[in-house]
């Protein structure tokens, strides 16, 4: 019960963080909007794949992006955290160190989730009115991406979380975050086809995990996906487990 209450607590906090922080749904909101149509505008002038057009391809790898980049830089609260001593006022509070890398997870995952359906209803809006023609979003399929999405947004905010416990500056971070962040989602196929590639190119493009979070939301919204659904979401749902047990470790050894 202890353990639940904190893990509430925790939760409670990153919520609260959030809703003060108006400007960072917006802008978390407006650059995936600007990647959308300044580059799939621009491009798919010129572009097309499986008879869509760039910007309807790339709509799901921007979802992708938005989730990405916005959670995996979740755990540069951990750093900040450290620096203002709020971690050792949590380890004297009779919770497990378990409980405490579970409160951060949701509450970074409740934070990312309000961004998932901001984007997704935005996306409803332009399919309606036909600048992202081909995309079918609608309550089943709205459902199935969320899915992806939050268990995509559940590894990543670990995967921040890992490295943010090892971290003693938000410098360190930042360099060690960039280094996984760029070549898991450029690497992910979220900008081009997966089918067709380098024989280079291919192995480390399907050894990404964010590859299979990218080619099932493509296959559901817009039906061009390289692989079974269900192959991709065990893939990612994998992938999150995995982090999760790591995360879990890495909060036990960490050091404030």
């Amino acid at each position: 019960m202890r353990n639940l209450k904190g893990i509430y607590a925790l939760w409670y906090r990153e919520f609260k963080v959030f809703i003060r922080e108006k400007s960072r749904l917006g802008f978390s909101v407006i650059n995936p909007l600007v990647w959308l149509l300044v580059v799939g505008g621009g491009l798919g002038s010129v572009v097309s794949f499986g008879g869509v057009n760039y910007r309807t391809f790339i709509y799901p790898g921007i979802l992708i992006q938005s989730v990405v980049f916005s959670s995996i830089f979740f755990g540069v609260y951990i750093v900040l955290d450290k620096k203002i001593d709020f971690m050792k006022e949590v380890l004297v509070a009779p919770i497990s160190r378990t409980a405490m890398f579970v409160g951060k997870v949701v509450g970074g995952s409740t934070d990312a989730l309000i961004e998932i359906v901001t984007l997704l209803v935005i996306g409803y809006i332009l399919e309606s009115t036909g600048i992202l023609a081909g995309v079918s979003i609608n309550f089943v399929s709205g459902i199935v991406s969320v899915a992806f999405l939050l268990a995509t947004t559940v590894a990543m905010v670990s995967l921040g979380l890992i490295i943010g416990s090892q971290m003693e500056s938000t410098e360190g971070f930042q360099l060690v975050a960039s280094f996984l962040l760029f070549p898991l989602f450029f690497l992910s196929g979220a900008l081009f086809p997966i089918t067709n590639l380098p024989s280079w190119l291919s192995p480390i493009v399907f050894l990404n995990p964010i590859t299979y979070s990218v080619d099932g939301l493509r296959g559901i919204l817009i039906g061009i996906s390289k692989f079974n659904i269900g192959l991709d979401f065990a893939v990612i749902g994998i992938f999150a487990i995995v982090t999760i047990l790591i995360g879990t470790y890495a909060f036990k050894r960490m050091e404030v």
